[in-house]
């Protein structure tokens, strides 16, 4: 039987070989749009474009703009520098972008109709993320400084001093000193306020010791002026002990010099403040529990006349992710997590009723149109990638408004994604993806990839991933199967909490009862089945393995091998010790339950380790512990380490000798003869 089935697995490969499909170089070639931004008088949208360059092994990202409802896109930044970030000014004349043209990120400026870009600021710590003021005068952006010094020459004399000095040590003294991929050396998000034309920027909070904004990666959704100008709303963490707070908290600042004053003492998150056009409202996204970053996302509105604070989407058991206000102050667009989408939704902010606009796909970055009529947003899917698209307010006439990866698509054999549903544990329904290979056969007998998503209080949504395309696997001969376990959003918060001390219990058996709802199917190999994750997903992957020997192959990406190790240098405290109820010196005993590395007497699955140098959230460590203990058991294994890459691997060279890794590991051991010859 099994002589049979790679039979016809080597049929399907020489079919495959000879169809057009998804392949690694195709894949690697798609052009990403991202960042939509609708003109003040609603005739343009201004986004951003990028291109892999593999010989320069980085993304090349340049700013477009198109005229709406559907206008032929013309690019208006080029060089050999990334553009990002385009913000209109309020007279529709220019756009402010971030551009690396000179070396450094710094702000610019260009008109849109015609004329050379203008470099606003020269900060020696780099500029990020502008903003104009309302009346168009200023540009409000954030920088990494050292609180400690008065101003930039200071900086960049210390950043001299670090760069030259043959010592090459840090003296720390409190925890978060990284954070994701960056060591902080003791400097802070700082926002700053610059004239439009050029000039010194202005440190709104000279000589504060915390980040504002307060999230590593900053960002302008952290921070918006109100309608008048005469405030500025950031979200920032004013805690000390930030390695375990998830306490951010809404402050407004006076863009004069007047200070900041706190504006919600919420012990949970409060983040991503929006004040509505009419400058009556201020809304923000919250999280009620303190410590618990997977807790349900809440929409708050405070009326700025009276002070008096209310949640828009009570009894709404979803997580609101990205919002934007309606013009006319009444309505609010808002995207979140729904049974595997990121769907498009509206909220009417007097009676709090929701509406569904768009249902399918990973829709993001909506923005609303100044007649209030058409949404502008990035759309993307399992079956294709991230473009830019308009509906009408109420949902209807979804159009595509950029088309730059039609002539692949257009050539090539793909399935679209299927949703299913299977009984997980405790008889709970867990939604699914199933994405069959391009020719598929139903009569033939095909491999299997499983897919488990990170978080772990994440999901699959129906999107376009980086470092797990599903339909470049497919292409390269695969069933993929895809399962929502708990703690997956999109299905309610309790679905999402149920992990939580609990990592490898039922969402295990979730993932389990999907594969036998996978073998089952008649045109799967029961006995050619693979599984690979990344992050939780990576975890999950080294606890599998260490419990069933079901699998024929696994790709462990980023994964926790040693739960106290790897708590031990991690930087998000919170996290670990929400899941798994304290510190590891509270409650060792559920560390230790939860930890794959006991059970590591168990491995016989051959295993690819993937890992990168600097990711700090699931340090290198873990994965090379995974590989010696899969070596020191003389199981078949690889580690594919990369020196260069966080806890995602980005630069395109490196993306794809992943691809290929992935790929050429799994067709090793699922497609070749058992014994992997």
């Amino acid at each position: 039987m099994k002589r049979l089935a790679v039979i016809a697995l080597v049929l399907f490969a020489a079919a495959a070989a000879g169809a057009d499909v998804l392949t690694i170089d195709r894949f690697l070639g798609m052009t990403r749009c991202a960042d939509p931004q609708i003109s003040p008088d609603g005739l343009a949208v201004a986004f951003t474009v990028s291109v892999p360059d593999l010989d320069a092994n980085r993304n090349r990202t340049h700013i477009w703009v198109a005229s709406l409802p559907g206008g032929e896109p013309r690019q208006l930044t080029a060089g050999d520098g990334a553009d990002v970030h385009p913000r209109w000014s309020p007279d529709n004349s220019h756009l402010a972008f971030v551009s690396t043209r000179g070396g450094s990120p710094q702000v610019w400026t260009i008109p849109v109709h015609g004329g050379e870009a203008t470099r606003v600021t020269d900060i020696s710590t780099g500029a990020h993320d502008p903003v104009w003021s309302p009346c168009g005068r200023y540009i409000l952006f954030y920088s990494f400084v050292d609180p400690g010094c008065p101003d930039d020459s200071c900086n960049a004399a210390r950043a001299r001093e670090r760069e030259e000095s043959p010592v090459k040590a840090r003296v720390i003294d409190r925890l978060l000193y990284r954070h994701w991929d960056t060591w902080k050396e003791g400097r802070r998000n700082h926002l700053f306020l610059v004239e439009a034309a050029g000039g010194e920027a202005r440190d709104l909070t000279p000589g504060e010791n915390h980040d504002i904004p307060g999230f590593p990666w900053g960002g302008s959704g952290e921070y918006a002026f109100s309608p008048d100008g005469r405030e500025i709303a950031v979200a920032a963490k004013m805690v000390e002990d930030e390695a375990i707070s998830t306490n951010y908290d809404i402050f407004l600042i006076d863009p004069a010099g007047g200070g900041m004053r706190r504006a919600t003492t919420n012990g949970g998150a409060d983040e991503s403040p929006a004040f509505s056009p009419d400058g009556r409202w201020l809304a923000w996204r919250s999280q009620e529990t303190p410590g618990f970053e997977a807790d349900r996302w809440r929409l708050m509105l405070r009326d700025r006349r009276t002070g008096e604070t209310r949640e828009l989407t009570a009894g709404f058991d979803r997580w609101v992710n990205e919002f934007v206000w309606a013009p006319d102050s009444r309505r609010i667009v808002f995207t979140a997590g729904d049974d595997g989408c990121n769907a498009l939704f509206s909220i009417d902010t007097r009676s709090g009723k929701i509406r569904t606009l768009v249902s399918t796909g990973t829709n993001g970055s909506p923005g609303v149109s100044p007649d209030g009529r058409r949404i502008v947003l990035v759309r993307r899917s399992w079956s294709f990638p991230h473009s830019i698209w308009t509906c009408r307010a109420d949902g209807t006439d979804l159009e595509r408004v950029t088309s730059f990866n039609e002539p692949v698509f257009s050539s090539i054999e793909m399935n679209d994604a299927e949703s299913v549903g299977y009984e997980g544990a405790g008889g709970d329904r867990i939604q699914a993806f199933l994405i069959k290979p391009p020719g598929f056969d139903p009569g033939k007998t095909y491999p299997a990839i499983v897919l488990v998503h990170g978080g772990p209080q994440s999901a699959f949504a129906d999107s376009w991933y980086t470092n797990w395309n599903a339909q470049t696997f497919a292409a390269a001969g695969y069933v993929i199967f895809i399962p929502n376990f708990r703690g997956s959003d999109g299905f309610g918060q309790e679905f999402v909490n149920a992990i939580s001390l609990d990592w490898g219990g039922a969402a295990y058996e979730d993932i389990m009862r999907g594969v036998d709802w996978l073998a089952a199917l008649p045109y799967v190999d029961a006995g050619r089945i693979g599984a690979a994750g990344a992050s939780f997903g990576g975890y999950m992957v080294n606890w599998i393995a260490g419990h069933t020997d079901r699998f024929a192959a696994f790709v462990s990406m980023a994964g926790a091998f040693n739960l106290a190790s790897k708590t031990g240098v991690t930087e998000e405290l919170w996290f670990p010790e929400w899941d798994f109820g304290g510190s590891l010196y509270e409650r060792p005993e559920l560390y230790e339950k939860w930890s794959p590395h006991r059970f590591a007497a168990n491995f016989s699955t051959p295993t690819l380790v993937v890992h990168g140098e600097l990711d700090f959230r699931v340090p290198v460590g873990e994965g090379l512990q995974m590989f010696t203990a899969l070596q020191r058991l003389g199981v078949p294994s690889r580690l594919l380490y990369f020196p260069d890459e966080g806890h995602w691997v980005l630069k395109p060279r490196n993306n794809e000798l992943y691809y290929r890794e992935f790929i050429g590991w799994m067709d090793r051991w699922l497609k070749a003869p058992a014994d992997g010859s």
